[in-house]
């Protein structure tokens, strides 16, 4: 697996905003993406030294929806995300931009 096939975006949330102080970076990466994947697609990628990576399964959400009168329900897609620990000192920049220190 290709490292941009492993990493497919990064997470931009208030609480993945709050991991940064302390080098946490949060992705969501490709369902069957084992760490070490995972880990050499961040070092890659990015340039960066990983210490760490935890990852999570997220499951999806049952959804109910409402069309020209007729109600059904449907399931959004399972996916995986990680939450990736960097050296001191270093920092990941998205296009030039730092996304994660806003």
């Amino acid at each position: 697996m290709e490292a941009r096939d492993v990493i497919i975006a990064p997470l931009i949330t208030e609480k993945s905003m709050g991991g940064t102080v302390v080098q946490q970076y949060t992705f969501e990466v490709h369902p069957q993406a084992t760490k070490t994947q995972i880990k050499s697609a961040v070092a890659e990628i990015f340039g960066v030294t990983v210490l760490k990576i935890n990852t999570v399964a997220v499951g999806g959400k049952k959804k109910n929806f409402a069309r020209r009168g007729k109600r059904s329900s449907g399931l959004q897609s399972d996916w995986r995300k990680a939450i990736v620990t960097i050296a001191p000192g270093q920092k990941i920049a998205l296009g030039g931009v730092n996304y994660f220190e806003q």
